[in-house]
């Protein structure tokens, strides 16, 4: 399968938003999985394989609808009672992670540098603030720079934790049994936490699918960013495991596992925690701003300001404590949005392949206009106009971003008979080009 750069770019700044100060700290996994002892880590593996498939659900459901806010998916995916139950269930769980986020800040570096907790979380919010301020593209570039980072360092702690060394798993086990579970057995606690997840990132994730003008691009995006989840959960389980009687009561288990490798590694990785928790924080807040500010941009910005200070003022919950209290709770509320969404992909999937497929002749069509070796007249431009028309998509946004992404092809490539068979083909295409708007 091969990817391109937008739908790379998306994968990071996806696994951004999901990987918080829950999974990179480990608070989360020990809590939920770990404290199960080996059967948990049967219940990590599956939770990689849901990343993946309600990855490219949702990050594709965003882009079809080209949607800003959940509020435009959920209302054409969902029963209008049942839209407004998981749309405020949404606000709350992106207001109360979000807080969590900033009190994980606090947390990780009081642990590592010995800094005051409200401190660290002020710091965290301040910076949710200022990143507001940037245009969207830089701000999915911030997302995502952090994300191959984080992977490639839990790669090299799983790696130092098992090269050359065994374990009593047996007395591990044991060990796990001193954990109080958030979950009551691993199988509610696999459905719990992965609801959970997706409470926490659909909303950014509909934003970032909805910034995506190629559906094939969402697809894999989505699918690729929940792979990547599920390696960087499955190596940190491992990890943790292997260490839980030296982790169990930890704050942020992880920063106490990669201080045992090297005081120097554990600097960094505190920086790269506390920049994934920023993330997760801010990706939370920005899509709650933008359910209630739409396109006003100036309005976000005042909204996400007065979300921010009153998340800070919550945060003094302290972070362990506020997992164990909240994240249950929320995982609950979750579990309706999860079996909208899974019912959702299965009836719209016929109408999201001619959506794709809808857009690459739209695609195509304006290329004519740039090619010198093709004409592009009258009836072709009536042609793309009732495309757009025909979009599940609002058709001026779509036919906007369709005019940007085309130009900017146009400016990248020299040959666009050559890109439009290799990356725009019309193979496969259903008999009718596009659906009737919704």
């Amino acid at each position: 399968m091969k990817f391109s750069k937008e739908s790379i770019s998306i994968a990071m700044a996806y696994v951004g938003v999901l990987v918080g100060a829950g999974l990179s700290s480990g608070q989360d996994l020990l809590q939920y999985f770990l404290s199960f002892g080996e059967i948990g880590l049967a219940g990590v593996a599956v939770l990689g394989i849901l990343n993946i498939i309600f990855g490219r659900i949702i990050v594709t459901l965003g882009s079809h609808y080209q949607s800003n806010n959940h509020q435009e998916v959920l209302e054409q995916i969902a029963h209008p009672i049942i839209q407004r139950i998981i749309d405020v269930t949404l606000v709350v769980s992106c207001f109360v992670v979000g807080f969590v986020m900033v009190a994980g800040a606090g947390a990780n570096l009081q642990q590592q540098f010995g800094l005051p907790s409200w401190l660290g979380a002020l710091v965290c919010s301040l910076l949710v603030c200022v990143i507001a301020f940037l245009d969207f593209d830089k701000i999915t570039r911030v997302l995502g720079v952090f994300t191959p980072i984080i992977v490639v360092m839990i790669l090299l702690v799983t790696g130092y934790t098992f090269l050359g060394k065994s374990y009593d798993f047996a007395m591990l086990d044991e060990v796990s049994k001193s954990l109080r579970p958030a979950m009551p057995n691993v199988y509610l606690a696999v459905i719990n936490y992965f609801a959970l997840c997706v409470m926490n990132g659909v909303s950014m994730a509909f934003v970032l699918g909805g910034s995506v003008v190629r559906i094939s691009d969402a697809e894999k995006g989505g699918a690729l960013g929940g792979a990547i989840i599920g390696v960087i959960v499955g190596s940190a389980s491992m990890a943790l495991f292997a260490n839980l009687d030296k982790v169990k009561d930890a704050e942020i288990p992880m920063l106490t596992l990669v201080n045992q490798i090297h005081p120097a590694f554990a600097v960094i990785y505190a920086v790269v925690i506390f920049a994934l928790i920023f993330n997760t924080a801010f990706s939370l807040y920005y899509a709650t701003a933008r359910r209630f500010a739409g396109s006003d941009i100036g309005k976000m910005r005042k909204i996400l300001i007065g979300i921010v200070a009153l998340g800070y003022v919550c945060s003094f919950g302290g972070f362990s404590q506020l997992v164990s209290w909240m994240y249950p709770l929320l995982g609950y509320m979750g579990i309706l949005l999860l079996v909208v969404l899974a019912v959702a992909w299965v009836e719209e999937r016929e109408n999201i392949i001619r959506e794709k497929f809808l857009r690459r002749k739209m695609m195509r069509l304006l290329f004519r206009k740039y090619d010198d070796e093709a004409e592009f007249n009258a009836g072709h431009k009536k042609a793309f106009k009732k495309l757009g028309e025909m979009s599940a998509a609002d058709t001026e946004e779509l036919t906007r971003d369709i005019k940007s992404y085309v130009e900017d092809v146009v400016e990248n490539t020299d040959d666009l008979q050559a890109y439009a068979k290799e990356n725009l083909s019309m193979e496969g295409a259903p008999p009718k080009d596009g659906q009737e708007k919704k």
